[in-house]
């Protein structure tokens, strides 16, 4: 179990790297973007590339998020439930969790696959191909239910693995 939730760690710490290269490559492109118009020219690419990178970047840092408790959280009854009651309510929430990442990864995946079976593009003068774009979905968010079920295993291993 323990080996399981450092791998699990593990695969969220190089999910975060490769989203903050994304945010990066957006920020550089749509940098890039705005000099090159005020030079007068033009390109069709870069909003719909910076957009791809950052809804990627959202689904890849996912994991990452929930191991950090970066996601927004209301915690004010936890704070003061007995230890024992505060535990449970979090293996609750994080099974709660585990379970909506788990059906999006699932419906996630089913969106990919259609789009790739049927060849989907987007309707710009660019037209990128969709199923990359909806790949990132399953993919992260079922990295994102790894790693709740990882939260909800971190309790029975001692404080040193937390």
């Amino acid at each position: 179990m323990r080996s399981f939730v450092r791998t699990v760690d593990a695969l969220g710490v190089a999910c975060a790297a490769i989203a903050a290269i994304l945010i990066t490559l957006a920020v550089l492109v749509v940098t890039w973007m705005v000099l090159w118009r005020a030079l007068g020219n033009s390109a069709y690419w870069e909003i719909e590339f910076a957009v791809y990178a950052i809804v990627a970047a959202i689904f890849l840092g996912s994991p990452y998020c929930a191991r950090t408790k970066g996601h927004v959280a209301v915690d004010l009854l936890s704070e003061f439930l007995p230890t024992r009651a505060a535990t449970a309510m979090a293996v609750m929430v994080g099974a709660l969790s585990l379970g909506v990442c788990v059906y999006l990864a699932v419906d996630g995946y089913d969106l990919a696959l259609k789009a790739w079976r049927h060849g989907e593009t987007s309707e710009s003068l660019w037209r990128p191909a969709k199923w990359p774009l909806y790949a990132t979905m399953p993919l992260g968010l079922g990295l994102t239910a790894l790693q709740y079920l990882a939260e909800i295993f971190r309790p029975l291993l001692d404080p040193e693995v937390q």
